[in-house]
């Protein structure tokens, strides 16, 4: 007697990974995972390997992440993945202080993300 399996959030043809504290901004992920959404992920390592983002490394850790929980937890075909989403949301923010001019202060926000990649594995039209 344990806990009851909690439903599966997603269809039986994908998978996902999510990274929870990356050390950029939201807006600037996003930048990194629009230009993967939609694209097979052959395409899509390819795309990661070359940019010249340095958060694209940390993104495609998480999109080799999903390919293989696709491939070992779900039993899905690799040549047939697709990038279905990638959303970007916001963690939490470190607040630090510079001292200013004239006893004042500058306010910094060193703001962290969560990055989700879902695969979804589509057949080809022949």
């Amino acid at each position: 007697m344990g806990k009851q399996a909690r439903e599966r959030s997603l269809k039986e043809n994908e998978a996902k990974a999510v990274a929870r504290v990356l050390r950029i901004s939201p807006q600037k992920l996003n930048l990194v995972a629009q230009s993967i959404r939609g694209q097979k992920v052959e395409k899509a390592l390819t795309t990661l390997t070359f940019s010249r983002r340095r958060i694209a490394q940390d993104v495609k850790k998480v999109l080799e992440s999903a390919i293989a929980n696709a491939e070992n937890n779900h039993q899905l075909d690799v040549d047939q993945l697709v990038v279905a989403e990638a959303t970007v949301g916001k963690s939490l923010t470190l607040k630090r202080f510079r001292p200013r001019a004239r006893g004042r202060v500058g306010k910094i926000v060193k703001p962290f993300s969560r990055l989700t990649i879902v695969v979804r594995e589509v057949e080809e039209a022949a």
